[in-house]
């Protein structure tokens, strides 16, 4: 292990799906896993790093320090983090900065939602300097709408269809069939997709990911501690990417409502999407062509298909040609979701990155029984938080 490493010793969920139960539930629940999945006690814990949650309450804004005390007081600091659906990385991100600085030796990250049913809003209010807000007043451009306008701009750019959209849901559904953690876990066929209600043309309604209850956990350690238990061998948090645009960012990223001019500076050298996989790779010491598996957002089967790209695993308008060679499915080239991706889990926005974290260990460890990548040593993640955030992380063993 590198001096700017530090271990997974553990990851632990709370099943996604509809429960109706209070978040920390879920936390505590994913949390407890997590500790018993490592072997570690609560009492070494010295660090708990909260994913935000800003639909439960005060509870939810101080969400380090409310899982702590849902697990008992034992003195840990705290810490929490929100950066919508980029939440659970950075929030790993702080606990791992505390342990390579020497601060903390056991660090334990928890993101956790409950959600409301349809599509995710803003917070009621008038904000008009508030993009998210000013998309749904100005534009009535819900969540599927711009992932409509995304899929479209596929369509126009590359030669995407319908069918390549709908094979992604069918690709995904068929990998989530094997973990026990999804909501969904149906498989379907592309004619049950184009069947599906159109919501925002092109997409219909199983292109399109639900919203969910859920949670996730990491337990991560300085390498040392993890020595000390015999635990050298642990997989490996790499690098993390919380980058934000470069001047000129001259890509429309929803639900952004410009773009910056080139005029003066010309192109940059990396849209922004790209840029948070590139400083991912760069932190690491890997390169695309050493990744085995990858664990992308996709809160619409187009988008899955943009973050092929941007995470440079192909070439710009060459994700529906490793989609039809069947590359991005278990047994491919390059798996992509073999969890199920939030097709079948739907959004819990602090647990995401941390699930595709968790489920990258299970990979790595050669433990995601029914899914699993043969050989897998490398992983990335990637999460897009909107307004110019987003998040990568990169796993290795």
């Amino acid at each position: 292990m590198s001096a700017r490493e530090v271990a997974v010793l553990g990851v632990g969920m709370h099943p996604w799906g509809k429960w109706g139960k209070p978040f920390v539930e879920y936390g505590v629940h994913a949390a407890r896993a997590a500790l018993a999945d490592a072997g570690v006690a609560w009492t070494d814990v010295d660090l708990v790093v909260g994913g935000e949650t800003v639909r439960n309450g005060y509870g939810g804004y101080v969400a380090g320090a409310t899982f702590a005390q849902a697990l008992g007081w034992n003195g840990a600091r705290v810490a929490t983090s929100y950066a919508a659906c980029a939440t659970g990385a950075q929030a790993l991100d702080t606990a791992r900065a505390r342990i390579l600085a020497g601060l903390s030796e056991v660090a334990l990250v928890v993101g956790a939602d409950t959600t409301p049913k349809g599509f995710l809003a803003p917070n009621a209010g008038e904000r008009w300097d508030d993009p998210d807000w000013l998309r749904f007043r100005l534009l009535g451009m819900t969540n599927p709408a711009y992932f409509a306008l995304y899929a479209r701009r596929r369509m126009d750019l590359f030669g995407a269809t319908s069918e390549d959209f709908a094979q992604v849901k069918v690709k995904n559904a068929r990998h989530g069939l094997a973990n026990p953690y999804a909501r969904y876990r149906k498989e379907v066929s592309v004619a049950d997709v184009l069947g599906s209600a159109v919501v925002s043309d092109p997409l219909h309604l199983l292109d399109i990911c639900a919203t969910s209850d859920g949670a996730a956990a990491v337990l991560v350690t300085s390498t040392e501690y993890a020595a000390r238990h015999g635990l050298a061998d642990a997989v490996r948090i790499a690098g993390i990417s919380t980058v934000t645009p470069t001047f000129p960012n001259t890509v429309l990223d929803m639900p952004n409502l410009s773009t910056d001019s080139s005029l003066a500076t010309g192109e940059p050298e990396r849209t922004f999407k790209a840029s948070i996989g590139h400083a991912a790779y760069e932190e690491a010491g890997v390169s695309p062509a050493d990744v085995d598996v990858a664990e992308v957002y996709d809160l619409s089967t187009a988008l899955e298909l943009d973050w092929i790209e941007d995470l440079a695993l192909c070439g710009p308008g060459e994700a529906e040609k490793l989609l039809r060679a069947g590359e991005t499915t278990l047994g491919g080239r390059i798996p992509v979701n073999p969890s199920g991706g939030l097709a079948c889990f739907g959004e819990a926005v602090p647990a995401q990155a941390l699930a595709q974290v968790c489920e990258l260990t299970w990979q790595l460890r050669g433990q995601a029984e029914g899914r699993q990548v043969e050989g897998a040593r490398v992983g990335i993640t990637a999460n897009q938080g909107l307004f110019g955030h987003g998040s990568s992380v990169v796993l290795t063993r």
